[in-house]
C-alpha cells in the first residue's frame, strides 16, 4: 500500500489496461482474443468471475464482430471497452468509421504488432498509425502505469466530445513486461469518472435514429461537427491530465518534454522507444551534447500548436518511427512535416525508420542515429536505420 488512495502491484502492461477497464466501470465488454491482446480479457473474466466486474462480457467469433457489438450498446447508453491487436483491429476496419461517426465513445485498448504479411509478432505501430482517418481519439503509451492512467482519461475524454479512443501499447516491451504500477482507489476513480451519460441515446420511449440515408449537405455537416468535435480534444486531454494529476500525482501530458530547455537536437518518437530515448539522451547530455526528447503521447488528433511550442528554436528534430507506411516512409516523420510547414525557423527534420517490425534499438544506437542526423543533411526521404 502506498497510500490511502493507491495500492502498488506487479503488472504486466496488458494486466494494467484490465485494470483500467475494471477501475472505469463499463457495462459492456466485447471481446475476441488475439496475441498479444489476450491477457486482458483473460484478467477481465477473472474479474467478473469473482465478482470484481460488474460488465456483460460478450465472446464473438471475431473482431469485426466484436466492434458490431460495441457500437449498439454505446449507443443505448452505457459506457463500453473492448481490446485488439493487429490483425484484429484491421479486420474492424469498417467498423471504426462506423463507430466514429455514430459519435459512440468507446474506448479500445489495441497492442501494436505487426500486419501481415509475412506473419509476425513483434511490436509495431502500423497497426493503428493505419487508423488514423477513422475518427478515434489516439493515445501511444510508454509504460504500463500510463496504459492505465490513460485508459481513465480516454474515458474522460471520449466521453465528454462523443468520440471513440484508442489506448495503443507496445507488444512485448509493454504489453508483457512487469513493472511496480499504482492502481488507484475506486473511490478515486468513480469521483474523477462519472457515470456515462450521454444526451442521445437508443430509447423506445424517445426515438432517435442512427445510420440512416442523409443528403449530401447533412453528410457534410456531419464531418464538420466531427472536426469540431476532435478539435477540442488535445485541451480536454491536457485538462484531463492536470486533473488526474492533482488526484494522484502523475501527470503524462500531451506531449512531453524531456531535457528539451536547452537542446539543439531532440528525438521526437511515441510509445516504448521513448524510454530507450530517455537513456540515450542522457547518455548525450553526459557527453555535453544539448539533446532532448519530445515524446508525443496524443497522436489524433495530432496536437500541432503543442508540438510546434515543443520545437521552437531547436535546430535538428531526429524522429524515430517504429511503423512503416509503403511508398511514403514513416507516418510520424511525415505528420511533423506536415505540423512544422510554414513555420518560422522550423527545425530540420530527419525521419528514421528505427524498430520497425519490432527490431530492437538500443540507447546507444539512438545515440548514434542522433549524430550522424545532426551532422548531414535532412532529407524529404525515409532513412533506413537499425
Amino acid at each position: 500500500m502506498t497510500d490511502k488512495n493507491n495500492d502498488r502491484l506487479l503488472l504486466t502492461g496488458n494486466h494494467a489496461v484490465a485494470w483500467g477497464a475494471r477501475l472505469a466501470r463499463p457495462k459492456v465488454a466485447p471481446v475476441y482474443p488475439i496475441t498479444p491482446q489476450t491477457p486482458v480479457l483473460e484478467l477481465l473474466t477473472e474479474f467478473q468471475a469473482r465478482g470484481e466486474f460488474d460488465a456483460e462480457i460478450i465472446t464473438v467469433e471475431s473482431e469485426h464482430s466484436v466492434m458490431s457489438a460495441c457500437i449498439p450498446a454505446s449507443l443505448a447508453g452505457v459506457r463500453v471497452f473492448t481490446a485488439t491487436a493487429s490483425q484484429g483491429l484491421l479486420l474492424m476496419h469498417e467498423l471504426l468509421h462506423y463507430a466514429a461517426g455514430a459519435r459512440a465513445p468507446i474506448v479500445m485498448a489495441n497492442v501494436n504488432r505487426t500486419v501481415a504479411s509475412p506473419w509476425a509478432f513483434w511490436p509495431d505501430q502500423t497497426d493503428s498509425l493505419a487508423q488514423r482517418d477513422t475518427g478515434w481519439i489516439q493515445f501511444y503509451v510508454e509504460t504500463a502505469q500510463e496504459a492505465l492512467d490513460t485508459v481513465l482519461q480516454a474515458y474522460r475524454v471520449a466521453e465528454a466530445v462523443l468520440v471513440p479512443a484508442m489506448i495503443n501499447l507496445d507488444a512485448f516491451y509493454v504489453s508483457h513486461s512487469l513493472e511496480p504500477v499504482a492502481v488507484p482507489a475506486q473511490a478515486l476513480v468513480d469521483a474523477y469518472l462519472p457515470p456515462f451519460d450521454p444526451p442521445h441515446r437508443l430509447d423506445p420511449q424517445r426515438v432517435e435514429s442512427w445510420g440512416n440515408v442523409v443528403s449530401q449537405d447533412m453528410f457534410y455537416r456531419h464531418r464538420q461537427a466531427s472536426e469540431d468535435a476532435m478539435a477540442q480534444v488535445p485541451a480536454l486531454a491536457a485538462e484531463a491530465d492536470r486533473d488526474w494529476a492533482a488526484r494522484t500525482g502523475r501527470s503524462w501530458g500531451v506531449v512531453e518534454r524531456y531535457r528539451c530547455d536547452d537542446a539543439s537536437a531532440v528525438v521526437v518518437t511515441m510509445g516504448s522507444m521513448c524510454g530507450s530515448a530517455r537513456v540515450a539522451v542522457d547518455a548525450l547530455r553526459d557527453a555535453g551534447e544539448a539533446v532532448g526528447l519530445v515524446k508525443l503521447r496524443l497522436f489524433r488528433p495530432l496536437p500541432m500548436a503543442a508540438l510546434r511550442a515543443a520545437l521552437a528554436g531547436v535546430r535538428d528534430a531526429v524522429v524515430l518511427d517504429r511503423n512503416h507506411s509503403p511508398g511514403i516512409g514513416g507516418v510520424l516523420h511525415q505528420e511533423l512535416r506536415a505540423a512544422l510547414y510554414g513555420t518560422a525557423n522550423a527545425p530540420r527534420i530527419h525521419g528514421l525508420l528505427a524498430g520497425v517490425g519490432g527490431v530492437n534499438v538500443p540507447p546507444r544506437r539512438i545515440a548514434e542515429l542522433v549524430r550522424e542526423a545532426i551532422a548531414g543533411d535532412a532529407r524529404p526521404e525515409p532513412v533506413w536505420a537499425r
